[in-house]
């Protein structure tokens, strides 16, 4: 009995874990680890991955025990986030109703490594024989056969329209094929795919394309892969990395053979005998034949004559059309098809699902249009200030974060100490961390992780505003990097206090300088964009200068003093302290409000 318990209790690991957590698991040092793993061979870094066998070995050999993380623990720890509706929907099914599916399969990658080219070479050689004249329209959408199995392609590639549908709630997509270029390795634009598949959850594949190029170097690649959190299958690690050449159709095969193997992995199922469900990839209007939409079928069956809702749009499909052009009576999950009948555009990304008659059809989509209208107000924004009520309510079980700092020695200090805080409770995930400024790309993937944009000694472009503005979506800045991990822990704690930030209203450009006797110069503008306010402040701005920043002293349109002026007017600016106006300077309105 005494032997018993004196046994040493065994840690539980997951399948996948990196060094950093190993070591917190294990209570040893990540140095430690890491030469416990050179000792075996493995060169890795602190936040590189490694499987659990290399993993059990390493905590072997420093007189621990551990066993792995039971399937039911792992779903508890997963990335918190609601579940797309369809795949809800497959949720509620009964397990015997549930068959096998095609993958769904999107390419993302840097933008001049292939993604186009190999989707090209796939849908030329692997398209079923027979089909006369091969593919004779764009749908958005395709399938390919191979060894008797489909699979699905999206035929838009890059992470934008990927992450996009995203935020819409629609997350299409089974698996990832990350495209490489062998002869220029991994670029920024990799590094945020890999980061919007991670933050999606969704496998990756890589094609290391252009091997056919003289200077084309795989294990640099590799190297610089691993380094990213992707450990090549050939040095142990998870992830396949087929060499192809899309402009010698070289590897292809292998590729498919690839995306079939992760397929058998996951288990990727629908239930054919349920009523269709899915996404709308893309929708237009055809002028002979009128709303054409590209529906991606998630569960159940679609066919001819059946009534559906998509967001807004509704109609009775008259006409049905597999990738091919060709007509279709029916079409299973998985399966992308173009449909006519809807009496309206409905978005990329809408949901869209089968009803018992035309009343109801028409009744759901006039509550989808009255909810949206309803909801124009900003959608609820996760913030520091409330993230930490949302963890108590049960709402969030991780601050997602999307860092972005000036240059390479300001960001890796910064991940280092966000990686440190947190606790058992609610903790930091890094969903990306690059040098630049703030983009849209980065507030499309907080959108759709419900993360905060972080920018250190950056500042977000007008793109990356507009957006964050309408999808309610908080870019907080800093400049000293103790104040940020501050702030961060704080909010972590719920001990943040609210905080003043400010915001754009619009832009004016001065065109004229007029002198007013008793006032002085006076700017007459044009309104570029937003609005001027009378009760605000204003900057001067000549190039990337800026000359001045005061309240605003007058503002007039034609001859009367105005509250406020929007875009597409002309006006005259006064600005308290400043009359050195010039043609050409712009002029931005700002107010500082309470975040």
């Amino acid at each position: 009995m005494s032997e018993q318990n004196d046994a040493p209790v065994a840690v539980p690991v997951p399948e996948v874990v990196t060094v950093r957590d190993l070591a917190s698991l294990i209570d040893a040092s990540p140095i430690a680890i890491i030469k416990q793993l050179m000792a075996n061979g493995v060169i890795a870094n602190i936040n590189q991955q490694i499987d659990y066998d290399t993993a059990a070995i390493v905590a072997e050999e420093m007189g621990c025990v551990v066993e792995p993380v039971k399937v039911e623990e792992a779903a508890a720890d997963e990335a918190p986030g609601e579940a797309p509706a369809w795949r809800k929907l497959i949720e509620e099914e009964a397990a015997g109703d549930l068959e096998t599916r095609p993958p769904v399969v999107a390419i993302l990658g840097h933008v001049d490594h292939g993604k186009t080219s190999l989707l090209d070479v796939i849908r030329r050689t692997e398209v079923a024989e027979g089909e006369a004249g091969g593919i004779t329209q764009h749908i958005g959408a395709y399938q390919i056969e191979r060894d008797g199995r489909k699979i699905t392609f999206l035929d838009t590639p890059g992470h934008e329209a990927f992450t996009a549908m995203r935020a819409r709630g629609a997350q299409t997509t089974d698996i990832v094929i990350l495209v490489v270029a062998a002869d220029d390795g991994v670029m920024p634009q990799t590094r945020e795919a890999i980061a919007h598949a991670q933050a999606a959850g969704v496998p990756m594949v890589v094609a290391l394309n252009k091997m056919d190029r003289t200077n084309a170097n795989a294990e640099r690649v590799k190297q610089q892969l691993a380094d990213a959190g992707l450990t090549p299958d050939d040095w142990d690690g998870d992830t396949m990395v087929v060499p192809v050449s899309a402009k010698e159709a070289t590897g292809i095969d292998d590729l498919l053979e690839a995306i079939l193997l992760v397929t058998d992995e996951i288990a990727i199922q629908g239930n054919p005998k349920a009523a269709g469900a899915g996404t709308v990839i893309e929708a237009q209007i055809d002028k002979s034949r009128g709303v054409m939409a590209t529906l991606l079928v998630q569960n159940g069956a679609l066919a001819k004559g059946d009534v559906i809702v998509a967001g807004p749009a509704w109609g009775r499909i008259r006409a049905m059309f597999a990738h091919d052009g060709t007509t279709i009576e029916a079409a299973l999950p998985s399966s992308p098809v173009e449909v006519m009948g809807l009496d309206t555009v409905p978005s990329a990304g809408d949901m869209f699902n089968t009803v018992e008659s035309a009343r109801q059809a028409r009744a759901q989509a006039d509550e989808y249009r009255a909810a949206r209208k309803a909801s124009k107000q900003k959608p609820d924004t996760v913030d520091l200030q409330n993230i930490f009520a949302q963890f108590e309510a049960g709402s969030a079980q991780e601050l997602n974060l999307v860092v972005k700092a000036d240059v390479q020695g300001s960001l890796e200090p910064i991940m280092s100490s966000l990686e440190r805080l947190g606790d058992e409770g609610l903790k930091v995930r890094l969903l990306h961390a690059e040098t630049g400024n703030v983009s849209e790309n980065d507030v499309l993937l907080a959108a759709a992780s419900h993360a905060i944009v972080i920018g250190f000694n950056v500042k977000p472009d007008a793109a990356a505003r507009s957006l964050a503005s309408t999808e309610g979506i908080s870019i907080r800045q800093y400049e000293v990097i103790y104040r940020l991990g501050e702030d961060v822990d704080n909010a972590l704690k719920g001990l943040l206090e609210p905080e003043s930030r400010e915001v754009v209203l619009g832009e004016a450009e001065v065109r004229a300088v007029f002198k007013i006797s008793k006032v002085g110069r006076i700017a007459g503008c044009y309104m570029r964009e937003g609005e001027f306010r009378r009760k605000a402040r204003a900057r001067v701005l000549r190039g990337d200068e800026v000359l001045h920043d005061s309240a605003v002293a007058s503002l007039k349109h034609e001859k009367d003093d105005v509250n406020q002026v929007r875009k597409g007017f002309e006006c005259g600016i006064g600005l308290k302290g400043f009359q050195a106006f010039e043609v050409g300077d712009a002029l931005q309105c700002y107010v500082v409000e309470e975040a």
